[in-house]
């Protein structure tokens, strides 16, 4: 079981992770998870439920009410998809690329405060590393 170390260690700077940029983004008025789905809905065509549901990575129970909430904030709009009208496409609406253009900068500079405390080779090392156990995960 040689690999505990380093799984003690991945959750450890998650979690580091998390207690940097939480407080953060609670400052600008919202979740990580809202967060993650402005940032990924910033600046693109709206998507499938699915799609932003994999480029998130949010279960999609956690997902649905957290679309629920950036609708009735109304930064977010929900559509049929004309392609398949089973599912809804998501996008932002104009206060909510309105928001996306503040607080995304604004947020990647406040993570640059930590990041930069790494050369490019470290973060180029670690990019690589994280890259090859993810696909040790795969299967």
């Amino acid at each position: 079981m040689n690999f505990l170390p380093v799984l003690r260690n991945l959750v450890s700077a998650y979690q580091a992770f998390e207690r940097y940029s939480a407080p953060h983004i609670a400052a600008m008025g919202l979740t990580m998870t809202q967060f993650d789905v402005i940032a990924t809905l910033g600046n693109q065509l709206p998507m499938t439920c699915k799609d932003l549901g994999e480029k998130t990575l949010v279960t999609k129970g956690t997902l649905t009410g957290v679309l629920e909430r950036l609708e009735a904030k109304g930064l977010i709009l929900r559509e049929t998809n004309s392609e398949d009208a089973r599912s809804q496409l998501i996008g932002l609406t104009t206060a909510g690329q309105s928001l996306f253009e503040k607080v995304f900068p604004e947020h990647l500079e406040y993570l640059n405060g930590a990041f930069k405390k790494l050369s490019s080779n470290e973060l180029k090392q670690l990019e690589e590393s994280l890259r090859l156990l993810k696909d040790a995960f795969k299967s």
